[in-house]
């Protein structure tokens, strides 16, 4: 393990926050976006891939996503990977083309992509706890390693601990931010 740097691990909870910011993104109210299939993954040439790198993903108009898958053999996983993705979308294919018509966003629906918000955000916050262990870890090491003492690992791990808390705060409000947009309060 590397020695303690708070640098580092300030980048990397960032990193969690614009991960999750990317994600949530994607959680458009009523309008096609093509950060909205980001996260599906296809399973072709026996490896899961992201969809971008199977096929090109444009937004020909506001409520309609187009999918052109590249390999005629793939059209079939693309499909299944999205009608799969819990996003309600129901792929209608047109030779190596999947035209996907965005809903309209019932209350149901809504409350899907709240939930799927939640999901997000449960993620970021795994990845921050993540990189707070990993500096727990460094810290715990390099005490032992003898470059500082007992007093000055608490230290640190407070200071860890505060990011680590200030960034699931802005976690938080990041997705309850985006769950009012969602639920149109």
């Amino acid at each position: 393990m590397a020695a303690y740097d708070k640098a580092d691990l300030e980048r990397r909870m960032a990193g969690a926050v614009e991960a999750l910011k990317h994600d949530l993104g994607g959680l458009r109210t009523g309008r096609a976006s093509t950060v909205l299939l980001d996260p599906i993954t296809v399973e072709v040439y026996g490896a899961a891939m992201p969809l971008n790198q199977v096929a090109t993903i444009s937004a020909p108009e506001p409520r309609m996503l187009s999918v052109q898958v590249w390999d005629k053999s793939n059209v079939g996983p693309v499909d299944k990977a999205i009608r799969s993705a819990g996003l309600g979308l129901n792929p209608i294919a047109d030779g190596q083309t999947l035209r996907l018509p965005i809903p309209d966003l019932t209350e149901e629906r809504r409350k899907e992509l709240a939930k799927l918000a939640g999901q997000y955000a449960e993620k970021a916050r795994v990845a921050a706890r993540n990189v707070r262990r990993d500096g727990m870890d460094s810290l715990k090491t390099d005490e032992k390693k003898g470059l500082f003492g007992e007093d000055e690992r608490k230290r640190h791990e407070t200071e860890v601990q505060k990011l680590t808390d200030s960034t699931i705060g802005d976690i938080d409000a990041v997705t309850q931010a985006k769950e009012k947009e969602i639920l149109g309060q």
